[in-house]
This record gives structure tokens, C-alpha cells and sequence, in this order.
């Protein structure tokens, strides 16, 4: 029962989408506030682990944070160990035993939270969904939130693998507003890129650039 809880409770929330292209993943997300008077730079909605990989996610916020440090925690371990980055496969599999491991301890509750991981290992881009149970798939584009059978109709009918980074971009904002309430503005939505460059989130310039060319 408390499982299907936690699995409720990771898609309740606001929209979020993700899209592989040849070249680079991307992850988009809505940032939904309770109230305009909140300061919105003091949220966010996707977090870098890595150089080469970041994440976003649907459902409780504090669930996403401490996840965060724990993954956080794993990459550094790694990293002095190995000398080397997480490979983005392990990472997902190391998180998802966090996840599975609260399920079934005593005196813990299952996570309300569902991951969406982007990463770039050497040649390869990766984009993997994590669910509360400690399932963990990968996607070549997908959508999460309260409307993400529209999203993933949507990207069914758009997705091609030979999309380039900047079309990436642009497919995953219009999988968003398929669910989208209200305006869609760089205040109220987050993207973040990784490539073989590493993972970064673009600035509200960059964000509005894109938003302008779709209108």
C-alpha cells in the first residue's frame, strides 16, 4: 500500500519530459509554484551529479534532494576509488537499489518521487526513468507528470533518432505545453542539456531564445 502511495505521489505533480537526439540528451521541466509571491530562482527542478550527468523528477521535492546527495555521494566514491566518472549505467543501477531498499526496510517509506536521469558516457547519451519501486528503464524519449499520456502520445508521433540537439530542444517544449497550464515562460519551465561536453542547465536567455522561436 505504501508503494502505491509513493507511485501516486510521483505523478501528481507538474509536467516533465525527456528526448535523446544523436547527439546529446535533453530534459525539460515545468517549475510550478503555490504562489507568485515564492522567490522562483530558490527552485529548482534538476540538479547535476556529474559532469556528464544531471537529473530531474516527478513528485516530492524533499524525496529529490536527499536522492540527490545520495547520488552525489556514489559518484564521489567512485570518482576516488576508480580515479574516473561514474559510468551513468551504474549510477542509475546504484540509485535504484537506494530506492528499491526503502520498499521493503522497517521504519522508512518508499520514496514519492519518480527520477528522470540524463547522462553522456564517451559516445553514448543515456536517458533513464527511475520509479519508486526501484525499477528502472531506459528511454529514447518520454514524458512523466500528471498529463504524461498526452506528453508520450505527442512524442510518439514527433520522435525521430536523427533528431539534432537544437529540434531535441525544441520537441521537448512542445511535449511540455501538451499538458501545459497557463503561459509557458523561462520563469515557470527548466531544460537541461548533457553532451560529451558534460550536463548544464541553460539560462532564462537561452530558455526565452527558444520559446520565441516556437511562437
Amino acid at each position: 500500500l505504501e508503494l502505491e502511495d509513493a507511485v501516486q505521489s510521483s505523478g501528481i505533480n507538474a509536467e516533465y519530459g525527456g528526448i535523446k537526439s544523436k547527439t546529446g540528451v535533453v530534459i525539460a521541466a515545468e517549475k510550478k509554484t503555490k504562489s507568485i509571491l515564492y522567490d522562483d530562482t530558490s527552485i529548482t527542478k534538476m540538479e547535476m551529479i556529474t559532469k556528464h550527468c544531471g537529473m530531474t523528477y516527478s513528485g516530492m521535492g524533499p524525496d529529490f534532494r536527499l536522492l540527490v546527495r545520495k547520488a552525489r555521494k556514489v559518484a564521489q566514491q567512485y570518482q576516488m576509488q576508480y580515479d574516473e566518472e561514474i559510468p551513468v549505467s551504474q549510477l542509475v543501477q546504484r540509485l535504484a537499489n537506494v530506492m528499491q531498499e526503502y520498499t521493503h526496510s522497517g521504519g522508512v517509506r518508499p520514496f514519492g518521487v519518480s527520477l528522470l536521469v540524463a547522462g553522456f558516457d564517451q559516445s553514448t547519451p543515456y536517458l533513464v526513468q527511475c520509479d519508486p519501486s526501484g525499477a528502472y528503464f531506459a528511454w529514447k524519449a518520454t514524458a512523466m507528470g500528471k498529463n504524461h499520456v498526452n506528453g508520450k502520445t505527442f512524442l510518439e508521433k514527433r520522435y525521430n533518432s536523427d533528431l539534432e540537439l537544437e529540434d531535441a530542444v525544441h520537441t521537448a517544449i512542445l511535449t511540455l505545453k501538451e499538458g501545459f497550464e497557463g503561459q509557458m515562460t523561462e520563469d515557470n519551465i527548466e531544460i537541461g542539456i548533457c553532451t560529451t561536453d558534460g550536463f548544464r542547465k541553460l539560462n532564462r536567455t537561452e530558455v526565452k531564445d527558444y520559446l520565441a522561436a516556437l511562437n
